[in-house]
């Protein structure tokens, strides 16, 4: 199978190649794709070295399956042009999410959603994917009315650029900045361009995708995300308030039943996630489950995933895999 990944040269891009690999996803030919600036550099794959092309010379060489990773302006540029030669595009940036046409997926939620004609596929925002993993399998036995998400997100978010601040902030060296901030040593309450209501654009993604995702309007979701220097790695604090009464022993049960979620909640052994506990795995961790006081049916989780991994590369491939094993995609 002839498998392009645009943007192969950035953070996530990388990771996609890693994932690959690792999960033995048959590759016959792989065809990183970069911009001008980067075409003609070397690549390794499976100890293979390939040439960086441009998404033009790409499509001459007719990939099957395209996982985007290159920003917005380059999905909406090049998406179609892939999906109109038969390729299946796979995109990780927010261009296509919200479309009613385009279907949004995390695979354990709603990969039914998928059909043989879908030849662009959103691949949601990093934060969204964790936190509906957690709460998708609570919804399907006490449908949820409510959710209250505050994130610390990682730098590994935004990108290289990003990562090079932290370090150069670290090392007390100046260097360019990716932020309006200095990161180290703070939490800056902006992730993406203010909205016309202040809400950051990061924050309308949480709230429209999980409506979405989880295939009900009547869930209402407000979100604040913050940027934290943290490597690697997203955390969330989420309030829940349910349709019905139930327990912290029920909410715990059904969060253990869903595959790719871990919990990991044992106070008494100061066992909870942290984002040390999920760099570089796949799995969605939960954990700190109590009972909100405050509010009938209302529960607090704490909720961290590694956000290269199952909050992009992981997840994009996953698509590709299941659209693979239910005959949607030709090896």
């Amino acid at each position: 199978m002839k498998v392009a990944v645009v943007g192969a040269t950035g953070l996530v891009g990388s990771k996609m190649l890693q994932i690959l690999a690792e999960r033995q996803f048959p590759v016959t030919e792989l065809i990183p794709v970069a911009s001008e600036r980067s075409a003609g550099k070397s690549i390794q794959f499976q100890g293979k070295s390939y040439a960086v092309v441009t998404p033009e010379a790409a499509l001459l060489l007719h990939p099957q399956v395209a996982l985007f990773s290159a920003g917005g302006t380059t999905s909406k540029e090049w998406a179609p042009r892939f999906a109109a030669i038969g390729c299946t595009v796979i995109d990780n940036s927010s261009a296509w999410r919200m479309d009613p046409e385009i279907p949004l997926v995390v695979p354990e939620v709603n990969g039914s959603v998928l059909q043989a004609h879908h030849k662009i596929i959103a691949n949601p925002n990093c934060s969204t994917i964790q936190m509906v993993m957690a709460l998708q399998p609570i919804h399907l036995k006490n449908p949820i009315q409510r959710i209250v998400v505050s994130t610390y997100q990682s730098v590994t978010g935004t990108g290289k650029a990003a990562v090079d601040q932290l370090e150069n902030e670290i090392k007390g060296l100046d260097g360019p900045m990716a932020y309006a901030y200095p990161i180290f040593k703070n939490a800056i309450p902006q992730i993406d361009v203010f909205s016309d209501d202040d809400y950051t654009k990061e924050e309308l993604k949480m709230m429209r995708e999980t409506q979405k995702i989880m295939g009900s309007t009547q869930i209402q979701v407000t979100a604040t995300t913050v940027r934290i220097p943290v490597m690697g790695g997203h955390s969330e604090s989420v309030n829940i308030t349910l349709e019905n009464s139930c327990t912290v022993d029920d909410l715990k049960g059904w969060i253990s039943s869903m595959p790719g979620v871990v919990l990991m909640d044992d106070p008494k052994n100061l066992s909870y996630p942290m984002p040390l506990n999920a760099h570089d795995r796949d799995e969605v961790f939960v954990g700190r489950v109590r009972v909100d006081r405050s509010f009938p049916n209302s529960f607090n989780l704490w909720i961290v995933s590694d956000n290269l991994r199952k909050g992009a590369a992981t997840n994009a491939i996953q698509i590709a895999e299941y659209l693979l094993k239910n005959g949607m995609l030709s090896a």
